[in-house]
């Protein structure tokens, strides 16, 4: 397993995460059982990097995560916070940051939690000096080691990391989502501040293993944020309408190097991006798992792959997303 630096922080994380919203809720069903399993697979392999947030399941999956601790310490957990209250400026706010913190400090089991995340809030958050002043704080007041953000736009991403305490910054980045590799990570690169890739297969479509005919449950965010009803419609297929996700998924496929998936081609896309610290593709169970960790073993892409994975999302996909986030 490779190891790549968060040069802000200090500390080094697999390239290969796990994305634990999934061990929460959302994405159908996961027993405790399986979750722990899927978390012990994915450690097995390699992987040192857990992300979650204070809301996945009200909790459920930091609390999971955080009985996996007991028995696995050591492992570098950056969880969110922010959406457990209405999307409101004046609710990021130091108190309710010490509020979050403390909830998420009790589910984890921690008494400093490594990374903690903005969960996409409201724009002008990412803005203020107050914002960062009290993060400041909760550094200072040892509740965190350090802090960082998730964003839906490139824009709301350069705001952090021109904040000189901002570790990492968490975006949507695979490929039918571009516009990051534009100025974000570079940006990032220069600075220091570590990113997060987040969303790396699409919601799942990158794996190449949907179709016109597939359906989703009625609780998996596949359903029922199809159009955006429940949240940023751009965390579900990464905003690009499902029969456009699958053209372009067919596009991709010849692709994929032989003896390989297309998951793990959509996820070695992604690390093979200069300035992506951490790619954090999510799992149900132990298989899914460790062939996502497989993915650091594997060979880079070549310069005429990506070229071509470029001319897909130009001809496809651009026009639905670029100028939206």
């Amino acid at each position: 397993m490779e190891n790549r630096s968060f040069r802000r922080m200090g500390r080094d994380a697999s390239v290969i995460g796990l994305g634990a919203w999934q061990l929460g809720a959302d994405w159908g069903n996961v027993t405790e059982e399986d979750a722990h399993a899927t978390l012990a697979a994915a450690v097995d392999a390699g992987v040192t990097f857990i992300d979650t947030a204070d809301v996945y399941g009200d909790g459920r999956s930091e609390q999971i995560i955080g009985s996996f601790l007991k028995q696995r310490p050591g492992l570098f957990v950056a969880t969110k916070m922010g959406r457990r209250m209405a999307q409101e400026v004046a609710n990021y706010s130091l108190d309710n940051f010490r509020a979050w913190n403390d909830r998420s400090r009790a589910n984890l089991g921690v008494d400093t939690l490594d990374l903690v995340q903005l969960h996409c809030p409201p724009t002008p958050v990412f803005s203020m000096d107050a914002t960062y002043d009290a993060l400041d704080q909760l550094v200072h007041e040892k509740r965190i080691a350090a802090y960082g953000v998730s964003v839906e736009t490139a824009d709301e991403a350069l705001a952090a990391i021109a904040r000189p305490n901002t570790a990492s910054v968490q975006i949507i980045l695979n490929a039918f989502r571009l516009k990051p590799l534009e100025q974000v990570l570079p940006a990032a690169r220069e600075a220091g501040v570590g990113v997060i890739a987040r969303v790396p297969l699409a919601s799942g479509m990158l794996t190449g293993r949907y179709d016109a005919n597939t359906t989703f449950a009625a609780d998996d965010h596949r359903n029922f944020n199809r159009h955006g009803e429940a949240f940023d419609v751009g965390e579900t297929f990464s905003g690009v309408d499902y029969e456009t996700g699958l053209a372009a998924v067919e596009r991709l496929r010849p692709l994929v190097r032989e003896g390989e998936t297309m998951a793990q081609f959509a996820l070695r896309w992604v690390i093979d991006q200069p300035g992506v610290t951490v790619v954090i593709p999510g799992a149900r169970n132990p298989e899914q798992a460790r062939a996502n960790a497989s993915v650091a073993g594997l060979a880079p892409l070549s310069p005429e792959v990506l070229q071509a994975v470029r001319t897909a999302y130009d001809d496809l996909v651009r026009p639905q997303v670029h100028d939206r986030w």
